[in-house]
């Protein structure tokens, strides 16, 4: 199904007219006082059609859907709809399903072209690391401490680069000064990004919380990007090595290079026999493309310097001695090529969620959704006076002041209490942040509420497939519980059955029906056999059971009933074949209990057949008990204005 994008406007302008619109949806069908319009039944009536070669006139499906319906009402009745694994699960299909049409794409789109203009540009960065710190006291200690050493660097008391090498945990640029090289776009966290592309040359960033750490970034130069190139090379590696290693590689190199100097000579065959880098040895030396700044910046500088189809001669990194050959440039692919690649990005970090937010917050305008810090500011003083948090607790779970309001209806502060996460000794401050953080998760949780409720008046697909699915839900666990699991645990009921029925059921050939025990040894099987034999025979059910009981696992006990062909042990015991190999486990056996019988005696003789039938039995009994139960009223004129 085709799943349009409703824009925060149109959602917004088909809310306010929902009021002052005619029904252009009829209503169909009432069932036991639940109306079923003429667009749901539509799209699963041509759902049906779609999935059946053979398609149901529409009279009979008419009835089938009016029987699927009862059951629904029937599962509502039974308070299925009422449970906490069906709330839990339904409500996490409810926000899948609304998650596409919950979020702004003209935010998504301005997301993703901001990302794309980072590629148009080569950002080098220095930075100061400090660790986020665990929990609220120590977060706000490091941000403070990375604010006021901001403050050091910009007063001239001290640089950058001294501050880092003192400061920041990123050990290996603090040895550098902080410095880090280029900032490759996508590779780093988007917070951590964005600082590094929205601050001037030689300036510094406000505190960055990347997720990782705090950070406040220098940026030492931009220059435009140069695109990407598609390279591949082959290395020797020299890391860890002594000079007499170092100098061997560099005899190998000099010489691999000479030979691939020669036009008729392969450089990819090269680099699989010779390269040492094995996650590009086995491509023939192929790194695919990368831009600027994906490399050291040894390797960056020449594999950019070189032109298309050239060679370089070789030279040293970290790693060891290189050879590349360029394969091909270009620059950066155009937006709509890169977009799909640039949205999925979005979706995997703080970004996702403003697409969202921007359709929240005019909801919230429309809802007149509001944190009232009037009830905050008494919460405040009701802890300052009091000393601290724990002391105060008492008097807040009993303030009934509306902390928000949400379409005119306040939410007081005692209910949001149990949420509020702040630590027993916090101080009046630090309570009244944590009272409205609390107080903004129950906000936008009331508001995603009325949303989605609105999105089920004004939306007819996501109506259609979450209705489906809830309905679904409902029909699958009432249908479970009086026939498809009753059918296979009710035994008395099972058996009567047969009884009633047992003409239906025949066999072309006898068969043998036995209790098998196995086991690891003779001795095993024969005190287990032997056993078997002081049990009631009558009742081989039982009998199994309390063998199993008996010797856990020095057997495994079955019951079995074939005709002839059907399995070689049965065919040996009961039919005089010849006697199967033993297998590595359980090889000893014996049968109990065993006789050839000429039809089914009881209904697990004929098990499956018995089962389905006596499930369509109860189906049966089930719907006429429903049409008795419920009341159905079709509204005939409409009927047939859908038949025509």
């Amino acid at each position: 199904m085709k799943k349009t994008f409703v824009s925060a406007s149109v959602i917004g302008a088909t809310l306010l007219a929902v009021g002052a619109s005619k029904n252009v949806d009829p209503i169909l069908m009432t069932v036991d006082g639940t109306d079923v319009t003429v667009s749901e039944f539509e799209y699963l009536y041509n759902k049906n059609k779609a999935q059946h070669t053979d398609t149901l006139p529409l009279n009979s499906y008419v009835d089938m859907f009016v029987n699927y319906q009862l059951k629904v009402a029937d599962a509502r009745h039974s308070g299925i709809d009422t449970t906490a694994a069906f709330l839990e699960e339904y409500e996490k299909f409810r926000n899948d399903l609304a998650a596409p049409y919950m979020k702004d794409s003209s935010v998504e789109d301005s997301l993703a072209m901001v990302a794309f203009e980072h590629q148009k540009e080569s950002v080098k960065v220095s930075h100061i690391m400090l660790p986020l710190g665990r929990g609220v006291t120590a977060s706000d200690a490091n941000l403070a401490l990375i604010d006021s050493l901001r403050g050091v660097i910009i007063s001239g008391a001290n640089t950058f680069e001294a501050v880092a090498e003192e400061y920041s945990v990123d050990k290996p640029s603090a040895v550098r000064g902080g410095d880090m090289g280029t900032v490759v776009p996508g590779r780093y966290p988007w917070a951590f990004e964005d600082a590094a592309y929205n601050t001037p040359v030689g300036e510094i960033s406000e505190p960055v919380n990347s997720g990782f750490g705090w950070h406040l970034i220098k940026v030492n130069e931009r220059t435009p990007s140069r695109g990407e190139v598609h390279a591949r090379h082959i290395l020797k590696i020299t890391r860890d090595l002594d000079s007499a290693g170092v100098a061997k590689a560099k005899r190998e190199i000099d010489s691999i290079y000479k030979r691939v100097l020669d036009p008729s000579y392969d450089f990819a065959d090269a680099a699989r026999r010779e390269s040492q880098d094995p996650g590009s040895a086995r491509r023939g030396g192929d790194l695919g493309w990368f831009g600027s700044g994906v490399m050291v910046p040894e390797f960056d500088s020449v594999a950019f310097a070189l032109p298309v189809g050239g060679i370089s001669e070789p030279f040293a990194t970290a790693f060891g001695y290189h050879i590349i050959q360029k394969l091909d440039a270009r620059s950066s692919e155009p937006f709509e090529v890169q977009k799909p690649k640039l949205l999925e990005a979005i979706q995997n970090d703080e970004r996702a969620l403003l697409p969202r937010q921007a359709v929240l917050n005019r909801y919230r305008a429309m809802y007149k959704a509001q944190v009232v810090e009037k009830t905050i500011k008494s919460a405040e003083n009701a802890v300052r006076k009091a000393g601290s948090f724990e002391t105060a607790l008492s008097e807040l779970e009993k303030m009934n002041a509306p902390v928000i309001k949400v379409n005119g209806k306040g939410t007081p502060l005692s209910t949001i209490m149990g949420s509020v996460a702040a630590p027993a000794d916090a101080d009046a401050e630090k309570v009244a942040k944590a009272i409205r953080q609390a107080a903004e998760a129950h906000l936008q949780a009331q508001v995603l509420d009325l949303a989605l409720e609105n999105l089920d008046k004004t939306n007819e697909d996501y109506r259609n497939l979450l209705h489906e699915y809830r309905d679904g839900m409902l029909m699958y666990e009432i249908s479970n519980r009086n026939v498809w699991e009753r059918a296979s645990s009710d035994r008395a009921g099972l058996e009567e059955y047969f009884k009633a029925n047992r003409d239906k059921y025949h066999w072309s050939a006898p068969k043998y029906k036995a209790v098998l025990i196995f086991a690891n040894t003779q001795e095993d099987l024969d005190k287990a056999v032997e056993y078997a034999k002081t049990l009631d025979a009558s009742n081989p059910a039982a009998a199994v059971e309390d063998i199993r009981a008996k010797f856990g696992r020095l057997v495994k006990v079955e019951r079995v009933i074939a005709a002839k062909g059907e399995n070689n042990i049965t065919d040996y015991l009961g039919f005089g074949g010849p006697k199967p190999m033993e297998t590595t486990r359980y090889g000893f056996y014996a049968p109990v209990y065993d006789r050839i019988i000429p039809q089914p005696e009881e209904a697990s003789d004929e098990r499956g057949a018995v089962v389905t039938d006596y499930q369509n039995e109860l189906e049966k009994r089930w719907l006429d008990d429903l049409h008795s139960r419920y009341k159905v009223n079709i509204n005939k004129k409409v009927l047939e204005s859908i038949s025509k």
